[in-house]
């Protein structure tokens, strides 16, 4: 029987300017030293640039952005027999998205745009046509796992 108490999950709460839960963890991931505020203000600046450039919703925008860069599978690295194999495994929702949101995050900070929000706006824009650094990288993960799923027996 364990003997410490199960870790509990705290409830976040959703933005309180577009009431979404993903929004929310989105800002969550692209805050830097507990600056919650900075992070807000990043993110909504990001989506006034999107609505300027699409005239389209930012909220529609982002999640279907999220959608595309969100990948099905992952591989790891497992140590069979002295050998290590790359093993694809399926990837669930929730960690779906905090690789989507990682990708997002890490790529938009390497963009040479000159701030922040613009590099942000316009990595999202490109990752809802299919395009840039995100979706490359999720395809990539995905070329390896195909190439690897004679290894997929060994996942356990």
């Amino acid at each position: 029987m364990a003997r410490k108490k199960r870790n509990t999950r705290r409830e976040i709460l959703p933005d309180p300017k577009f009431n979404d839960l993903k929004v929310t963890k989105f800002i969550n991931c692209l805050m830097f030293d507990g600056k919650k505020n900075t992070a807000e203000n990043i993110v909504y600046e990001a989506f006034d640039i999107i609505r300027t450039k699409t005239n389209k919703e930012p909220l529609e925008i982002f999640l279907k952005a999220l959608d595309n860069v969100r990948p099905l599978v992952k591989v790891v690295s497992k140590r069979v027999g002295g050998q290590n194999y790359q093993v694809p495994l399926p990837v669930n929702d929730k960690t779906g998205q905090a690789i989507a949101f990682r990708w997002i995050i890490g790529f938009s900070r390497n963009r040479s745009e000159k701030t922040m929000k613009e590099r942000l706006a316009a990595e999202l824009l490109a990752c809802e046509k299919n395009e840039g650094s995100s979706i490359k990288k999720k395809e990539d993960t995905h070329k390896m796992a195909e190439s690897n799923k004679a290894f997929a027996h060994l996942r356990w």
